[in-house]
């Protein structure tokens, strides 16, 4: 039995990271630490990622999946889904591992999708990557994730191209083809960063419900804290590569942490529209 059929047959958290490292050269051949000692464990629940662009929080979801850029390096004592360390898998095994088992929904859909292929054809490629199943099976799959995102015509957005489609739209796409291969964990890097607040709402709650339904773990990876404290079970808060707190998202409110209470204290509100916001003094400190 090989490393990926174990997988269903083990009963450890669904997803397990231990000091997990991340390191760049620069043009200068300078290492640069853009994660550091990061470890958590995720079940089936909402984890939220959240901090300052630059903290190393998108990196985190593609060390997870091994898309690191050449000049990168990953060094972490465990990866393991399922119990199985992605780390000793082969290259092939991994790209079993990718858009299967685990999926990442990427920030901007207009850059993730092809745009000289149409959008059926690309959702179908994701299925049948990784099923052997006829065209006209995967055809009919797709239609079906289209209506579970919400579209309305999915037999027009099938034959659409991607520059037909709105924002929100591309974005609903995106969720489908990840989702249509039923993964076991979900990474879905500020999904709705480009959307406006409405359609924002109605991406969150079709993520929210493909979760539940389908008993899977979600790593929600954002700068919002207020969209951190809503929609997530527990957060993460990084700082400069490293996780500086843990908390309940529904005690968000109530951090601890010198870092994450001066986010806090930076967002405004319809109540003191007035008042000017606090300027985040940063501590060296918070690295040791």
């Amino acid at each position: 039995m090989s490393s990926i059929q174990q997988m269903s047959k083990n009963h450890n958290p669904l997803l397990q990271i231990e000091n997990l490292n991340v390191e760049f050269l620069n043009h200068t051949g300078n290492s640069i630490r853009a994660v550091r000692e990061v470890s958590f464990t995720l079940g089936q629940e909402r984890l939220g990622i959240v901090g300052e662009s630059g903290s190393g929080k998108s990196t985190v979801g593609r060390a997870i999946l091994s898309l690191i850029p050449p000049t990168g390096k990953i060094k972490a004592e465990k990866i393991a889904l399922n119990g199985i360390d992605l780390q000793k898998l082969s290259e092939l095994e991994m790209r079993k591992i990718r858009g299967n088992k685990i999926s990442m929904i990427m920030q901007d859909p207009k850059h993730a999708l092809n745009p000289v292929m149409r959008v059926g054809e690309q959702i179908a490629e994701a299925l049948r990557l990784h099923n052997n199943i006829a065209r006209s099976e995967a055809k009919q799959k797709v239609l079906d994730i289209l209506k579970d995102v919400q579209i309305r015509d999915p037999e027009r957005v099938y034959r659409a191209y991607p520059h037909e489609l709105s924002g929100g739209m591309g974005q609903r796409v995106m969720i489908a083809m990840m989702l249509i291969p039923d993964p076991n964990l979900l990474i879905a890097d500020e999904p709705t960063s480009a959307l406006d607040v409405t359609v924002q709402m109605q991406i969150l709650a079709i993520i929210d419900d493909l979760v539940r339904e389908k008993g899977m773990g979600l790593i929600f990876i954002s700068h919002d804290l207020n969209l951190m404290a809503s929609f997530c079970d527990r957060v993460l808060i990084m700082y400069a590569g490293k996780v500086v707190e843990e908390c309940q998202a529904s005690e968000l409110a109530q951090a601890k942490h010198p870092y994450t209470k001066g986010l806090l204290s930076c967002l405004p509100t319809v109540e003191n529209s007035n008042q000017i916001l606090a300027t985040l003094n940063r501590d060296p400190a918070w690295l040791e």
